[in-house]
């Protein structure tokens, strides 16, 4: 077999910037003192004059980006999520959210697999703190190319956008030709009868690898990559669930307001099914490696498949 090929989303955050700031003149960019790990840095190097260093301010860093989008700039704030949605939530809602104003939130370092750094950087919450911001679109990619694809459509989406880029490296799952990225459209990566896993950012792999264990025992996995949270592809959550009948979420994020929350909410009203949520169930993370942290909080190819086949003996 090939061997895969890894590379973090972040690094398609920074490579996207590059390629697009010479397409877009008004297009400049803000840190918070992280660039390097951001990958805004890259930016940094090729058009110095459009990139701005805030220093350790989020909150001063959203405030900065609004008034530059109010002037007609389109602007991207980057920090850790972590801070990024956390220390600057009340900046975002107000200055960003509520005047709608043309701001791209690139938020770099997002969940468990933040690793080493533990659990005061391991943000697992910030889908849920920018899915309950109006207006605000929500977009987690699950490679390094659907990463990059993410920044091209936020560019072209008039309004405030929240990107959620992961430190390590993930495998690149969508490199192919007809690969197709549109803002609030899901994709079919796998198809099946038996369950559907809706899976977003790098557990999208994660269920890829749960599908190929669950079919050598004869369990037809169907796998949606659900790289827009917000607004949710309702049409292809609600056709999946009534062609299975039963559905798994599963997010590198808390299993309350993220992706789990919002496949439930759209199904609840519009096609009641069972549905169970794999996740980051309401702890905090912990320091150790990213790989050791998934084993451990299940959210690796082996344990999404042991809490799909706990999930399926139910019925």
């Amino acid at each position: 077999m090939p061997e895969v090929k890894k590379i973090a989303t972040r690094e398609g955050y920074g490579k996207a910037l590059v390629e697009c700031g010479a397409k877009y003149p008004n297009l400049v960019v803000l840190d918070a003192d992280l660039a390097e790990s951001t990958k805004t840095a890259m930016f940094q190097k090729a058009y110095p004059d459009r990139f701005f260093d805030c220093g350790i301010a989020e909150g001063n860093m959203i405030g900065v980006a609004a008034g530059l989008a109010s002037t007609g700039k389109v602007v991207f704030a980057s920090s850790f999520a972590m801070f990024a949605t956390g220390r600057a939530y009340e900046q975002i809602r107000n200055s960003v959210g509520y005047p709608a104003l043309n701001v791209k939130i690139g938020a770099s370092h997002a969940g468990i697999t933040v690793g080493e750094d533990g659990a005061s950087h391991q943000c697992n919450e910030d889908i849920a703190l920018m899915r309950s911001i109006p207006g605000m679109v929500v977009i987690n990619p699950a490679d390094y190319i659907e990463a990059q694809e993410a920044v091209k459509a936020a560019i072209e989406h008039e309004g405030p956008v929240y990107l959620r880029f992961g430190r390590a490296n993930v495998p690149v799952i969508n490199d192919r030709e007809d690969y197709k990225f549109e803002i609030g459209k899901g994709a079919v990566v796998r198809e099946g009868k038996d369950v559907t896993i809706v899976a977003t950012g790098i557990m999208v792999n994660s269920a890829l690898e749960a599908a190929e264990k669950l079919a050598e025992e004869g369990i037809d996995a169907e796998v949606l990559n659900i790289h827009t949270i917000k607004p949710l592809d309702e049409e292809l959550v609600v056709a999946s669930a009534k062609k299975t009948g039963k559905v798994v979420t599963a997010e590198e994020h808390s299993v309350i307001g993220g992706l789990g929350s919002a496949v439930c909410d759209c199904l609840s009203e519009k096609c009641p099914t069972p549905v169970y949520k794999i996740g980051m169930r309401d702890v905090f993370g912990e320091s150790g490696s990213a790989a050791d942290l998934m084993v451990k909080y299940e959210i690796d190819g082996a344990g999404v498949y042991k809490q799909v086949k706990e999930f399926l003996a139910k019925f």
